[in-house]
């Protein structure tokens, strides 16, 4: 592990069991006015989105459940952010994105990547896709957020947008993760 007074990099393999459930998701931008237009995202105003993304996320995560936040969490002051982050259920895991900094002290411990295995599947977390990651080329996926939909789907990789603006502003389950990833046409190496 690295480790600094700003962040640290995980790299230690984490292992979770679906004891309770798992969610993904990126790219919420909570009070983020300018978001709005540069994604096209269909609300008027601020409150509109902040709302809506909150409603989405807490109809699906319960205060039991584990969501990873893939980054860019919000734009406004670290009240505003820590006053949003506990309106949402569930504990959260964050990855740091690129539009963060107002967010450090309310994510602590907060990481550049993590790799995380899941009932035997490992899966690396970034905010920033990669063409290549630990064990791409055996099976291991890669979730990813900061492209806000607009990079062309790959069906020969196991990696997957898990931004809120390629998923109706709602975090993705494992079980929905499962689906996608068993459709591709990823043929593993060996």
């Amino acid at each position: 592990m690295i480790q600094s007074d700003k962040f640290f990099l995980e790299v230690k393999k984490r292992n979770y069991k679906m004891k309770r459930n798992i969610f993904f998701t990126s790219d919420t931008h909570f009070s983020h006015k300018n978001i709005i237009k540069y994604c096209n995202r269909p609300f008027s105003s601020v409150e509109e989105m902040n709302e809506t993304i909150i409603t989405n996320w807490n109809n699906v995560i319960t205060s039991n459940d584990t969501v990873f936040h893939l980054g860019d969490f919000g734009f406004g002051t670290e009240d505003e952010m820590a006053t949003i982050k506990s309106r949402l259920n569930g504990k959260i895991e964050f990855i740091f994105g690129s539009h963060d900094k107002s967010v450090r002290r309310v994510f602590l411990p907060y990481r550049l990547m993590l790799e995380i295995v899941i009932d035997g599947q490992q899966i690396t977390l970034c905010h920033y896709a990669m063409r290549t990651w630990k064990a791409s080329y055996h099976g291991s996926w890669h979730l990813f957020g900061h492209s806000h939909g607009r990079l062309a789907v790959d069906n020969h990789t196991l990696a997957y947008d898990v931004g809120v603006d390629s998923n109706y502003f709602t975090p993705v389950s494992m079980d929905k993760l499962v689906d996608i990833m068993s459709r591709k046409e990823f043929k593993p190496v060996g």
